[in-house]
């Protein structure tokens, strides 16, 4: 019963992994684009590139090593290179975190004006050398991930069913540095995000204010570009948050209680991945706008499918200042 269960998380981790690799490799190519026609990249662009490569990079490393649990079940094969694997996966999940994190920081800077002088500074400083940080967050993922072969075993010790070279917390040095990979790795970019979301928020909240009282109620305010940017960076928290409660449940019942649930926390993250790339081609609008369109056309050749085409609106002149996304 539970190899049919693990069997069938495989599969639908395989269909996610196929539109994970498609939106991010979507997202990559029509950045590259926009980058060989302006000749210029914005901070914005030079993270989602980043978070593209590495969200592309988990998914395939991440599905490769659930394969071979599924093919080699009784774990012939040396547990070196399933250790090697979980340890890339680790850290390309530290490299998406972080980057996602930094990206809703990015739009937060650009929706809000902070008069604190030092934070400014750290923003400025970020930005300014936003292509060092995004070189420099892998380096740390794999960086944070070494230990892992010091203070952890690859000896399974779950209750049945056995994962080849799973990395477990075999001491109380391992079980702290787990938890201290945990906050570094989940609860200090959510931190990040939480921060920028209740600061974009009461950025949301004032400016709706100011503009019913300039229109005495006559209208319902409007934001314009701002508003799709918005939407977008509330959107990437609150898919990061219920992923983080999640992930930190899976964790805590694989090292606490030894559950054989690790191929249930690919799942969860091939799904944040895919919604992640979704949110974020929706965020920006030609991105968006050339993603209708070619569905569109792709329905034109199947007249069945006629009635699934999505109506392509043509943007609207307004007042509101732009925000580079």
């Amino acid at each position: 019963m539970y190899r049919a269960i693990k069997l069938s998380i495989w599969v639908l981790t395989g269909l996610l992994a196929i539109t994970t690799v498609f939106f991010n490799v979507y997202i990559f190519l029509m950045s590259l684009w926009n980058y060989k026609q302006k000749k210029k990249r914005s901070p914005s662009e030079t993270i989602i590139l980043a978070l593209s490569v590495a969200d592309v990079a988990h998914q395939l490393v991440c599905y490769f090593w659930m394969t071979m649990d599924e093919v080699d079940s009784k774990c012939r094969i040396s547990e070196m290179p399933y250790t090697i694997m979980l340890l890339l996966i680790y850290s390309l999940k530290f490299t998406i975190m972080w980057d996602t994190s930094f990206l809703t920081f990015y739009y937060s800077t650009k929706l809000v004006n902070t008069p604190n002088r030092c934070y400014t500074q750290i923003q400025d400083a970020i930005l300014k050398h936003v292509t060092l940080v995004v070189c420099l967050v892998p380096l740390c993922g794999l960086g944070t991930c070494m230990p892992m072969l010091v203070v952890f075993h690859s000896e399974n010790i779950t209750a049945a069913n056995k994962d080849c070279g799973v990395l477990t917390p075999s001491t109380q040095l391992g079980k702290f540095y787990e938890t201290i990979y945990l906050l570094l790795a989940d609860v200090l970019p959510g931190v990040l995000m939480v921060k920028c979301c209740f600061s974009i928020s009461v950025h949301l909240a004032t400016h709706l204010r100011q503009m019913k009282v300039s229109s005495n109620g006559a209208h319902g305010p409007k934001l314009g570009s701002q508003m799709r940017v918005i939407r977008m960076a509330l959107s990437l928290v609150a898919v990061f948050i219920l992923f983080l409660v999640i992930d930190l449940y899976v964790n805590y019942q694989i090292s606490v209680n030894h559950e054989n649930i690790l191929t249930l926390t690919f799942f969860f993250t091939s799904i944040y991945t895919t919604v992640t790339a979704v949110v974020l081609i929706y965020g920006k609008k030609t991105f968006w706008k050339a993603l209708l369109h070619e569905f569109n056309v792709f329905l034109d050749e199947y007249p069945c499918l006629s009635r699934l085409k999505v109506p392509e609106q043509k943007s609207k002149a307004t007042t509101p200042a732009k925000v580079q996304t």
